[in-house]
């Protein structure tokens, strides 16, 4: 049976693509979960249409990520959080934290998903992480901690 996908489906593919697949997992599983969608030729046409769009917006969205990679290399990122006497924080610095300061500096919002700090952060002091900003484009970033 043909279908659309509707979401990723691990081990057999993304939204957006045409798959073949026996007929049971489609209608026991796939179709009544949401997940894909019965191929015609209408909605192939449907298809096409929303790839071209992706593909011009995808170049598009790359350039503005190289923009925004740029302002999140070129700037440290400070965070202010309360700590005690030793440096050590009141909780700890989380994605949300650094996505929020980084949609600052870049002008453009940033994902927390997209953030990935290489420790947890929970003392006072400089710490390195990365922002994927496009599956092309990863932006190396300084954080620096400081007490309040």
């Amino acid at each position: 049976m043909k279908i659309i996908l509707t979401h990723e489906v691990e081990k057999l593919g993304e939204a957006g693509e045409v798959v073949t697949v026996k007929d049971g997992y489609a209608r026991n599983f796939l179709l009544p979960r949401g997940y894909a969608t019965v191929w015609t030729k209408g909605a192939q046409r449907q298809i096409d249409q929303i790839a071209a769009s992706r593909r011009k917006r995808a170049t598009e969205d790359i350039e503005q990520a190289r923009e925004i990679r740029e302002a999140l290399e070129a700037n440290v990122l400070t965070i202010t959080k309360t700590a005690g006497a030793n440096g050590r924080l009141f909780g700890a610095v989380s994605t949300a934290d650094v996505a929020v300061v980084a949609s600052e500096v870049a002008g453009k919002p940033v994902d927390r998903r997209s953030v990935n700090l290489h420790t947890n952060i929970k003392s006072v002091g400089e710490y390195t992480g990365q922002v994927k900003l496009h599956a092309d484009v990863v932006a190396n970033i300084k954080v620096s901690v400081i007490a309040e």
